[in-house]
């Protein structure tokens, strides 16, 4: 018979271990709770804690030249395909001492993580999902706008583009050059427009590179932020002119602008406002898929196409990747593009829907209405 004092020792130092991590499951679901019951905590937290809490963690993961994140998120896949591992082993327990031992001490671990993770993810993302909306701040907010109001703002998006595609430096071959520092002219134009929305001020996390490109590429996602770090990162492989808007997108993020639809606007706000014609320009298209899209669908052929056309040059510059570049992308992939379109689409679509974006990842198209609302000329 064990030594029922060392018995008592060993269960103290167990419920110890525990502690922290249930700790942070329970404030978990009481923030999470708080933010879902009451706005106006979620809009005191979005605005008063976050910018602590993202200077804190964004000051940290700014120290490596590289994206933390990005990295965070292979070792978190690593720790998932352990954890379907252990599963298998489960039958294994009595007969092999080795699969034991790694399920007593694996699955308490992988519920550590999981806690922690779960509140990080709470403080840098999911609380934000609850505030009050940017759009109520507009000036246009409430009223009803008809199809002549679209097609107007369509036209003025395509006559920008048409205009800008002109002014921005090219090369030989006519793609478009930027010479800079791109990353730090992203943060410099964000930080412009924190005398009209407060909430962008205060520490600009540099953007960074994302190292599997490739893959996010097959996402067809332009960029990431990632709460467990607090980073702005863009994807490398996609054409130039994505990558001003991109940067802005999700600098935006990282100021508590977590609704995919504000942080379009506010990365068009950025860079249309910026003297920077290639930033101007990727500005203007960074909204033009959506804005087009949504009067294109509104209308007869006949009536779209008596409007301003789309010229082959701004077309090929709002294409996301070029041909060459899927050819490398398809050819260094790992899993089929189409497999992971449809998995990162279904991701994307069940985390914005269980944040409480009923139009899940449709919303990126809501910015037509806040551009409406703002009145965009």
């Amino acid at each position: 018979m064990k030594w029922k004092p060392l018995r008592n020792c060993k269960n103290a130092i167990l419920k110890k271990k525990n502690a922290i991590p249930l700790l942070c499951l329970f404030l978990t679901v009481v923030l999470n709770l708080l933010s879902r019951i009451s706005t106006g905590f979620a809009d005191r937290y979005t605005s008063l804690i976050f910018p602590l809490w993202m200077s804190v963690l964004g000051r940290v993961s700014s120290l490596c030249p590289f994206s933390v994140g990005e990295w965070l998120l292979v070792t978190a896949c690593i720790l998932v395909l352990l954890f379907v591992l252990g599963l298998f082993l489960l039958p294994f327990r009595a007969k092999y001492e080795k699969a034991d031992r790694f399920i007593k001490v694996y699955y308490p671990a992988f519920f550590r993580i999981a806690c922690v993770v779960s509140l990080v993810m709470t403080l840098g993302c999911f609380i934000q999902y609850q505030a009050t909306p940017l759009e109520y701040s507009l000036p246009g907010y409430g009223r009803e706008y008809s199809l002549e109001d679209l097609a107007k703002l369509r036209d003025t998006v395509v006559l920008h583009c048409e205009e800008l595609s002109l002014k921005v430096p090219r090369d030989a071959e006519g793609e478009v050059v930027y010479e800079g520092d791109m990353r730090e002219a992203a943060r410099s134009a964000v930080r412009e427009l924190s005398g009209s929305w407060p909430r962008l001020s205060g520490y600009q996390p540099l953007p960074k590179p994302l190292f599997f490109s490739g893959f996010v590429s097959q996402q067809y996602m332009q960029g990431y932020y990632f709460p467990f770090s607090m980073e702005a990162n863009y994807n490398t492989v996609m054409k130039i002119m994505n990558r001003p808007f991109t940067m802005c997108h999700e600098l935006s993020h990282t100021h508590g602008y977590i609704l995919e639809d504000e942080a379009n606007f506010l990365a068009f706000l950025a860079c249309t406002q910026s003297e920077d014609p290639v930033f101007a320009y990727s500005g203007w298209l960074g909204v033009l898929n959506y804005v087009n899209n949504d009067f294109y669908y509104a209308v007869s052929r006949e009536e779209y196409d008596r409007h301003p056309a789309i010229s082959r040059r701004v077309y090929e510059d709002n294409l996301f990747l070029t041909d060459a570049d899927w050819k490398k992308v398809e050819e260094n992939a790992l899993l089929e593009t189409e497999t992971v379109r449809k998995a990162a689409d279904t991701y994307v679509d069940t985390t914005l829907k269980a944040n409480g974006i009923g139009s899940g990842k449709l919303s990126y198209s809501h910015v037509v209405a806040l551009l409406l609302e703002y009145g965009v000329e």
